[in-house]
């Protein structure tokens, strides 16, 4: 285990300066939040937070049942005032985690690529057996306003499934998993993953890039079938 060890808010600091240093946003594109263990509760970053300039003082614990804000255990009082008001997208997180009981973290982010693919009416494929192995599939959740209850709703119906990777038409990308740790990789590996979809756009060649054999692909399902 080399991953960053510890308080929940530390590791989805690492999270937020790693993306930005990496390119696949920048300033406050996107949000990110974890399930707080025993706790009906998540920490989510504050409303506008620069990604890479996050620390434990820019998350707020809500509740998942009612979205209000809470306390956790030892954590002194002043870290959750309710003047630090939550992302603008607390709607989304919450539907998912309502959705789906077994996601612990979730990373929302503005990541170029996989926008500008959704933008030109193309889609994310995936055509290695890393991207296969992160991401499985990747589906499209239609535009509707950032922030709004619709928004979360269709999210959170989208991902019902075990979808662990969506893009929001003309807004961002939202990804999820059992922990922190791994929703990170998930979000870079569908930004590369986008990334080589949009060298093939490039080349001229989108018709001709094959995805990744349904061998494989089987073979994940049956191992996911196993393990549930």
């Amino acid at each position: 285990m080399n991953y960053v060890p510890g308080d929940l808010r530390d590791q989805l600091a690492h999270v937020g300066y790693d993306v930005v240093q990496a390119g696949l946003v920048c300033g406050s594109g996107g949000n990110l939040s974890a399930r707080i263990p025993d706790e009906d509760a998540v920490w989510v970053t504050a409303a506008g937070s620069w990604l890479e300039r996050l620390s434990r003082t820019t998350f707020t614990a809500v509740r998942v049942s009612d979205g209000a804000p809470t306390t956790v255990g030892a954590v002194p009082a002043q870290q959750n005032k309710p003047h630090i008001e939550p992302t603008s997208e607390l709607a989304l997180h919450l539907a998912l985690y309502r959705a789906r009981p077994d996601v612990n973290a979730i990373i929302h982010l503005h990541p170029q690529t996989a926008l500008l693919l959704d933008a030109l009416g193309e889609h994310i494929r995936i055509v290695t057996t890393d991207h296969a192995f992160y991401l499985r599939r990747v589906s499209t959740v239609p535009f509707r306003l950032p922030g709004s209850l619709e928004l979360a709703a269709l999210a959170a119906a989208m991902a019902a499934d075990g979808t662990d990777c969506l893009v929001l038409s003309h807004h961002g990308s939202v990804v999820m998993g059992d922990s922190v740790e791994m929703a990170h990789k998930r979000a870079r590996n569908l930004e590369e993953a986008a990334q080589l979809t949009y060298r093939a756009v490039e080349a001229g060649r989108l018709e001709n890039l094959r995805e990744c054999p349904d061998e494989f692909l089987s073979r994940l399902n049956d191992l996911s079938s196993t393990t549930v």
